[in-house]
C-alpha cells in the first residue's frame, strides 16, 4: 500500500470493534439502540481536574464515517467477515446521537465526557478513534493548563514538536497545548492548520555558523529588528553571550529606536544565570529587553525558579509538555451503559469489577455543573438521570459519592447542563467554535474554579455527586450482580 495516500480513519480501530460488529449483524443485534460513555477515572499528575479537548477532530471522523473498496477487499481477505455483513459496510454511515462537553470544559473523574446513542455497530465502530483523540489532547490540554498555571501570567510557548510521538501528536498536541493556555507554538503546520501562533528565533546551529558570536547576533537584529531575541548560551552566557548581545543591540537597535527585544537562556542555572543576565541588561539601558528560557521544564520546575525570584518573562517547554512525561497516558474509557428495548426503554447496564474504580456508573444521563450565584465559582457537579431536571431555585444536599459521610448544601447556585448536542439523527448540529473562543473559554472555565481545586499537591476533592434516582439505579444493579454473580460488560 502507498502510505502516501490518504487514510481511511475508519480503519483506525481495533480489530474487535469490527469482529463484534460482525457478530452483532449475525445476530440481528446491529440495530440495537444502545447508550455509551467516554470518561476516564483518575485526573493526570494528581491534579485536581482535567481538560476536556479532541472534539474537534470527533466530529471530522464521524462526518466521514465510511469504508472503501479497499477497505472492504481487505476486510474479505481476512476470511472471517460474512459477506452480508461486508455488504452492509458499503453503505455504512453514522445516523446516531453524540452529546458532549465543549472542549475547554474543566472535567472531573467518571463524568461522561461524551455520550453515544446509535446503533450498536456504528457506536461499535467510534471507540478507538474516540478514545484517541479525547485521550491524547486532554492530557495535554491538562498538563499545558497546570504549566500555564505555574507561570503565573508569564508568557508560556509549545516547544515539542521534535520530541513528540509521531506528526498528528506534535500537531494536535500543540493544538492542545494552546487550548489548556499556551500562547504559542514552534509547530509552524499547527499555525497553518488551525491557527495556533507560531513562533521562534534561532538555534545553536545559527551562532556557530558565524565567524564571531556577536556577527551572528548582529545579523540576526538588522534581520528581525522587531523580534530579535538572542540565544545567549552557545559558548558562556554571562561572559560573551550577554555582553555580545548587549553591543548588538546598542550597534542595531539603539540606533532605529528600538527598545523591545530579548534574549533566551537554554542551558544552566537558570535562576543563577536570569538574575546576573537581568541585571547587566537594565544596567546597560536594556530594561524592556525580556528573558525567556528553555530546556526541560515543567510546571514544578517553573514554580520553583519563579519562587527562587528569577526574573524570567517567557518558558518555552518542549519534551515534558508534549509527551505529558510524568503521567503519559490520560486514561479514557468507552463503556455501554444503557441499551434500548425494542419499545424504545432504557434499561441501564453496569460494568462490575473487583477493582471498585473500575465500577461504571449505569444508564443515560445528564451532567450538570452548579454555579454559586453570588461569585460565579463552580460548587459541585451532579449526575442525574436523563429524565430528571434540577430546581435550583431550591436547596440541595449533595454527598460525594466515594465517601457519603461528606455532605455539602448547596444554595443561591445556577445549574448548567453541561453536555451540549453535536450530533443528531447523524447530522452535525454543533457549529464548532473558532480555537481561539475554546482557548478563553477553557480560561474562563478554569477560572470559575476555587483555587484550592487547583492545587498541585492534595488538591481539594471536587464533589461529583449523583441523584438519588441515579444512585438507586447502580446500587440496585450492583445488589443483583452480588446475588447472581453476573457482570455485565460491553
Amino acid at each position: 500500500m502507498n502510505t502516501n495516500e490518504k487514510l481511511n480513519m475508519t480503519m483506525l480501530c481495533d480489530f474487535y470493534e469490527l469482529t463484534m460488529s460482525n457478530g452483532y449483524f449475525s445476530n440481528a443485534m446491529g440495530d440495537r439502540v444502545c447508550y455509551f460513555d467516554v470518561f476516564y477515572r483518575n485526573v493526570p499528575d494528581g491534579g485536581g481536574f482535567a481538560i476536556a479537548a479532541g472534539l474537534e477532530q470527533v466530529v471530522e471522523f464521524v462526518k466521514n464515517l465510511h469504508f472503501s473498496e479497499q477497505d472492504i477487499a481487505y476486510l474479505r481477505g481476512r476470511g472471517i467477515f460474512n459477506e452480508e455483513f461486508l455488504e452492509y459496510l458499503r453503505n455504512f454511515r453514522f445516523t446516531g446521537d453524540i452529546y458532549a462537553v465543549p472542549e475547554g470544559t474543566p472535567i472531573f473523574p467518571k463524568e461522561p465526557m461524551i455520550t453515544v446513542r446509535a446503533r450498536a455497530i456504528e457506536a461499535q465502530l467510534l471507540e478507538t478513534y474516540m478514545l484517541l483523540a479525547v485521550n491524547h489532547q486532554s492530557l495535554i490540554a491538562t498538563k499545558a493548563n497546570r504549566v500555564v498555571r505555574a507561570a503565573q501570567g508569564r508568557t508560556v510557548l509549545e516547544f515539542g514538536s521534535r520530541r513528540a510521538h509521531g506528526a498528528q501528536a506534535a500537531i494536535l498536541g500543540a493544538r492542545a497545548a494552546y487550548i489548556g493556555g499556551c500562547n504559542g507554538t514552534a509547530c509552524t503546520i499547527a499555525d497553518q492548520l488551525y491557527g495556533v501562533p507560531a513562533g521562534g528565533t534561532m538555534a545553536h546551529a545559527w551562532v556557530q555558523m558565524f565567524d564571531t558570536e556577536l556577527a551572528a547576533f548582529e545579523s540576526y537584529c538588522k534581520l528581525y529588528p522587531n523580534h530579535a531575541t538572542l540565544l545567549v548560551d552557545t559558548y558562556n552566557t554571562l561572559k560573551s553571550g550577554v555582553p555580545n548581545a548587549i553591543r548588538a543591540f546598542n550597534a542595531v537597535l539603539r540606533p532605529l529606536g528600538i527598545k523591545k527585544c530579548g534574549i533566551r537562556l537554554d542551558s544552566g542555572d537558570m535562576t543563577y544565570l536570569s538574575k546576573k543576565a537581568r541585571k547587566m541588561l537594565d544596567d546597560a539601558g536594556w530594561e524592556e529587553c525580556k528573558i525567556s528560557v528553555s530546556n526541560s521544564l515543567d510546571e514544578h520546575i517553573i514554580r520553583e525558579l519563579l519562587r527562587q525570584g528569577a526574573p524570567i518573562d517567557m518558558f518555552g517547554v518542549g519534551e515534558r509538555l508534549i509527551t505529558a512525561r510524568s503521567e503519559s497516558v490520560f486514561g479514557g474509557v468507552y463503556k455501554l451503559v444503557a441499551v434500548e428495548s425494542s419499545g424504545g426503554a432504557v434499561i441501564p447496564k453496569i460494568k462490575v469489577s473487583e477493582n471498585t474504580g473500575k465500577i461504571t456508573t449505569p444508564h443515560y444521563k445528564k451532567l450538570y455543573r452548579f454555579f454559586g450565584n453570588d461569585n460565579g465559582k463552580a460548587i459541585a457537579d451532579y449526575l442525574c438521570v436523563w429524565d430528571e431536571t434540577v430546581d435550583d431555585s431550591k436547596n440541595l444536599r449533595i454527598f460525594d459519592p466515594d465517601a457519603t459521610w461528606k455532605q455539602k448544601d448547596v444554595y443561591n447556585f445556577t445549574a448548567k447542563e453541561l453536555q451540549v448536542p453535536i450530533f443528531l439523527g447523524g447530522e452535525q448540529v454543533y457549529e464548532l467554535p473558532a480555537l481561539e473562543e475554546v482557548r478563553a473559554y477553557c480560561l474562563a472555565q478554569v477560572d470559575a474554579l476555587w483555587e484550592e481545586v487547583k492545587r498541585f499537591d492534595n488538591p481539594h476533592s471536587y464533589y461529583v455527586d449523583l441523584s438519588q434516582k441515579l444512585w438507586d439505579v447502580k446500587y440496585g444493579l450492583l445488589q443483583s450482580s452480588a446475588k447472581d454473580g453476573t457482570d455485565e460488560k460491553n
